[in-house]
């Protein structure tokens, strides 16, 4: 949970603007961001050092404070955050100003904690993680870091709704208490491949009779050719008169 020491972030407020402005500042190693919810509700545009603005959100705290060009801590929350598709990389940030004394409206990350205690797992169930963000309503400074949901009890075929956590001191979940999953014990269930039949079966083996009838034995087909030489001559000689 947020407490009274937060992380801090300088920034410099930067007065560039546009697309081309902002590739320029990340080649540079430097983030493009806004500043939002000012006393005078003004928004900030500002630049910051891409490894600093790492550093600090890994920290995982929900409130911030931030120092634009060396002025005083003003206390933020991350707004939103744009990554790039496929490098993952951070390519822009907006961030909130609020007050202390007011609450706010924020999404949380949910994080299972007790996955292979779960007697469901043990029994050889699959823990599926269906909901991973909560909205919840606190003041700034208990906004916790994530909500922490301990599944070490759930047994095969269980589902633990939202109804079923208990919110954090100063938190009030917004979701619907009874339709949010947040997680779910399933058994897999195996697929029985059909049983394909060998192709001999389906069309026969090569020079193989169909069913009922019989191959003639190799007097039969002797027999059969002594008697089909005579005809032969016969159609020669009505030929040949």
């Amino acid at each position: 949970m947020a407490g009274e020491k937060r992380p801090t972030l300088t920034v410099e407020e930067r007065a560039e603007r546009g697309s081309r402005e902002a590739r320029r500042l990340r080649r540079a190693g430097l983030v493009p961001g806004v500043l939002y919810g000012g006393s005078d509700g003004d928004s900030v545009s500002f630049k910051v050092d891409a490894r600093e603005l790492r550093h600090t959100l890994a920290d995982g705290s929900a409130l911030l404070d931030v120092k634009v060009d060396g002025g005083k801590a003003r206390p933020v929350i991350v707004k939103e955050q744009q990554f790039h598709p496929v490098r993952e990389e951070l390519l822009h940030i907006d961030l909130l100003e609020v007050r202390l004394d007011e609450k706010i409206q924020s999404p949380v990350s949910v994080e299972l904690t007790g996955v292979e205690e779960s007697p469901g797992v043990k029994e050889g169930g699959v823990l599926e993680h269906v909901t991973r963000e909560l909205n919840i309503e606190a003041l700034p400074t208990d906004i916790p870091d994530n909500i922490a949901v301990d599944v070490s009890s759930m047994e095969v075929a269980a589902t633990m709704h939202l109804s079923e956590i208990v919110a954090p001191a100063g938190v009030t979940f917004l979701d619907d208490l009874e339709e949010t999953i947040i997680a779910t014990v399933v058994v897999p269930t195996e697929i029985e491949e059909p049983e394909i039949e060998e192709e001999t079966e389906l069309v026969g083996e090569e020079g193989e009779l169909p069913e009922g009838e019989e191959a003639p034995g190799e007097g039969e087909e002797a027999e059969a050719a002594g008697e089909a030489e005579p005809q032969a001559e016969g159609e020669g000689r009505g030929e040949e008169s």
